[in-house]
C-alpha cells in the first residue's frame, strides 16, 4: 500500500464538498444553541458524543494521505497533528502512536462485531427499560405516548433483549434484571453486534476518535448513518416526539415492530462498510512512528 499526495486542485474541492454536505444540519444545531433552544432528539449527537460542530466542519485527508502546495501549507501550517515541510503536509506520527492503544481497541471491537450475525427485533425497547418504573426522572422532558403504566406493561410484555452495553447501563434498576443477558463494559467486544441501532451509531464516535487519522468523508458517513439510527431510536421510543415532527414507530403493535426490524436492517446494511473501512484505518495505525501508509 502506497502513500496519496494531493495537490491543493485535488483536496480543496474535497474540503468544500465535506463543509457543504455538514453545514445544513451543524448549521440549525448552533441557531438553536444561540437560542438556548433545545431539541430532545438531535443535541444527543453533539451532546453525548461530543464532538464539538467545528470539528465536524474541519476536513481531514486521514491516514497515509499527504497534501501538496502553498494552501494547504497555509491552512495546515501549526494545526494540531500535522507537520509542514516546505509546501508538504503530512500527519505527526508522534501523536498517532499515543493513540495506537486506542486504535487496537476500536480494531478488535468492530471486527469482532463485523464477524457476528446481526440480531434484529430489540424493537428498540432499551429506550423504554430507561424509563420503566421511573417515568417522573424520564430522560427528556417529552411526555410519554402511553403514559407511566402503558409503558411499564410493554416493556413487561415484549422482554429486554439489548447487546449494547452503553444502551444497558442507562436501564432503571428494575429494567436492568429482565435484560437477557447482563452486560459490563469488559463484556463488550464480546456482546456487541451489527444489529444493533447503538452499535452501528457509535461508528460515529470511533471515526471521531481516530481524526485526523480517519478521513472526514469516512466521518461524514458515520455521522450520516448516526443521525439516521437516531431518528428511528426515538420515533420507537415511548416519548411523543409528534410535535417536533417526528410520526413514531409504535412498537408495542405488530405493524411497528415490523417497521422496526426493516429500517433496523437498512441501518446495519450500511453500517457494514464504514465499519469494516473504520477496522482497516485502526489495524494500520502507526504505533512507533513508522511511515504512515493509505489503508
Amino acid at each position: 500500500m502506497s502513500s496519496v499526495v494531493l495537490t491543493d486542485a485535488q483536496w480543496r474541492p474535497l474540503a468544500a464538498a465535506h463543509r457543504a454536505r455538514l453545514e445544513p444540519f451543524v448549521g440549525a444545531h448552533r441557531r438553536r444553541a444561540a437560542r438556548g433552544e433545545k431539541h430532545p432528539v438531535w443535541d444527543f449527537l453533539f451532546t453525548y458524543y461530543g464532538h464539538r460542530p467545528a470539528h465536524l466542519l474541519r476536513w481531514h485527508p486521514g491516514l497515509g494521505v499527504e497534501l501538496d502546495g502553498p494552501r494547504a501549507a497555509a491552512e495546515f501550517g501549526g494545526a494540531r497533528g500535522y507537520l509542514v515541510d516546505g509546501t508538504r503536509v503530512r500527519l505527526d506520527p508522534a501523536p498517532l502512536a499515543k493513540r495506537a492503544g486506542t486504535a487496537a481497541y476500536v480494531a478488535r471491537l468492530l471486527e469482532a462485531t463485523a464477524g457476528r450475525a446481526p440480531v434484529l427485533g430489540c424493537f428498540g425497547l432499551h429506550e423504554w427499560a430507561m424509563v420503566y418504573r421511573e417515568a417522573d426522572q424520564a430522560r427528556h422532558p417529552v411526555q410519554l405516548r402511553l403514559g407511566p403504566a402503558g409503558t411499564d406493561a410493554v416493556v413487561e410484555a415484549g422482554g429486554l433483549r439489548c447487546t449494547h452495553f452503553d444502551a444497558y447501563r442507562f436501564f432503571t434498576p428494575e429494567a436492568a434484571p429482565r435484560n437477557a443477558v447482563p452486560l459490563t463494559r469488559e463484556g463488550q467486544t464480546a456482546s456487541e453486534q451489527p444489529g444493533c441501532l447503538h452499535a452501528g451509531m457509535d461508528l460515529y464516535k470511533w471515526a471521531f476518535k481516530l481524526t485526523p487519522g480517519a478521513p472526514s468523508d469516512l466521518v461524514a458517513d458515520a455521522f450520516d448513518l448516526a443521525r439516521d439510527a437516531r431518528e428511528l431510536d426515538m420515533r420507537a421510543s415511548p416519548y411523543d416526539l409528534a410535535r417536533h415532527g417526528f410520526e413514531p414507530v409504535p412498537i408495542e403493535t405488530p405493524a411497528g415492530r415490523a417497521e422496526y426490524v426493516r429500517r433496523q436492517a437498512e441501518l446495519a446494511e450500511r453500517a457494514a462498510p464504514i465499519r469494516e473501512r473504520l477496522a482497516r484505518i485502526a489495524r494500520s495505525w502507526p504505533a512507533d512512528g513508522s511511515p504512515q501508509r493509505h489503508p
